[in-house]
């Protein structure tokens, strides 16, 4: 209910985050590999990588997704904004503390 769009928004960074890393590791890589190697649908995966995609954080090339222009930033942005995330989680959970 109060967490669920929450929730849906984590399992969705989870999914970004997992297509991502598999593009940096393993980059280039296809829709095809990325789907076996994720476990995720095709669907899923292609969603990711145009998302993905929008933010330059992977580039498409003829041999497949590789890594993009924005990719270093965010990886050295990634451990303040996930702390941010955590922080911000930690507050709800002392606002809903059993008296």
């Amino acid at each position: 209910m109060l967490f669920d769009q929450i929730n849906r928004e984590l399992e969705l960074a989870e999914r970004h985050l997992m297509v991502l890393r598999a593009v940096v590791e393993r980059g280039p890589i296809g829709i095809l590999k990325l789907a076996e190697e994720t476990g995720m649908p095709t669907h899923k995966v292609r969603y990711s990588l145009r998302v993905l995609e929008q933010e330059q954080l992977i580039k498409p090339s003829s041999s497949g997704a590789v890594p993009g222009d924005a990719v270093e930033q965010f990886m050295s942005d990634f451990e303040s904004d996930i702390c941010d995330v955590i922080s911000k989680a930690a507050r709800i959970r002392e606002i809903c503390k059993p008296l």
